[in-house]
Order: C-alpha cells, then structure tokens, then sequence
C-alpha cells in the first residue's frame, strides 16, 4: 500500500460542492510522481467572505477557472479505483468529492478511502509543527502534500 493519492479541496461556502480548489499529490512506491493544484470555479462563483478568509480563494481568481465537471477527467485518473488520503476525509474531503460529483450528476467512482487525521488524532498544523512538514495551511495543494507526508510516515511505521 505504498501507491496512493493525497487530495485536498476548498470550498467556496459550506455546500460541500462548492469547491473553488483542489489540491493533489500522486505517490508511487513511496515517491511523490505529481503534484496537481486546481482553482475551480463553483457553482455561480458564490463565495462567503468566511470562507475567503480562510483560504484566500476570490470569487476574481476563479472567475475563468474551470468549473468541476471539466476538471474531474483530469483527476478521476488518480481516485477511480485507487488508495486516497485526506486529513479529515471522511467529515470533509470524501463528502466534498461525493457532493460535487452529485450537483454534476457524474458517478461517484469506487474508490478506497484513508484518513491522516483518523491515524494521529490531530490536526493537521500541529502534526506539520511536530514532523518539521512544510505547510500553507488551507492551501489545497499544500495540505494534500503535508497529508501525503503524514501517510507515507504512517505506512513507514506501521
């Protein structure tokens, strides 16, 4: 189990189909093979201010962006059939990729699902601090390196 893919979404508000960016990292044999970070425009381009505050994501820098439907064939490649990992996946990122894939009416693809933060009991800045992990907090493609970071340790140790 040392191949696997590392996601991260933002989203634009609480709808969890209101995702504005998505953060990827690709392991093989351990190795990180790719690193994919897309800004997506959500439905309507709709953001909450909390949100913007959060991740720093505007409504202007998704405004061109491609919406979810057009970039999920990117990155289907690299959840169908395949190990991913998200810290807190299951209350957040795995539901943001079910809900998304729903508002587009796209089925939702088999796919077997891990969670860093179900593995240390921690969120994911203080675990960065405590293993010297680089991190932009809500950064979508920083989270999912850290989290692919996380994992491979974890799978390292265990």
């Amino acid at each position: 189990m040392t191949s696997f893919t590392a996601i991260d979404f933002e989203t634009a508000h609480p709808q969890k189909w209101s995702i504005c960016q998505v953060g990827l990292v690709r392991v093989e044999n351990g190795i990180v093979t790719e690193k994919i970070s897309l800004l997506v425009q959500p439905p309507n381009n709709f953001y909450w201010k909390k949100f913007i505050d959060i991740h720093g994501i505007t409504p202007e820098q998704t405004l061109t962006a491609p919406t979810f439907e057009t970039i999920w064939q990117k990155i289907e490649p690299y959840i169908k059939e395949q190990i991913v990992v998200a810290h807190n996946g299951f209350a957040f990122d795995f539901p943001c990729l079910k809900n998304a894939l729903a508002y587009y009416d796209i089925a939702e693809p088999h796919y077997e699902k891990h969670c860093t933060y179900k593995h240390y009991k921690k969120n994911l800045a203080i675990l960065c601090q405590e293993h010297s992990i680089s991190l932009n907090h809500h950064d979508a493609l920083s989270d999912a390196n850290a989290c692919a970071e996380l994992f491979n340790l974890y799978l390292r140790r265990n």
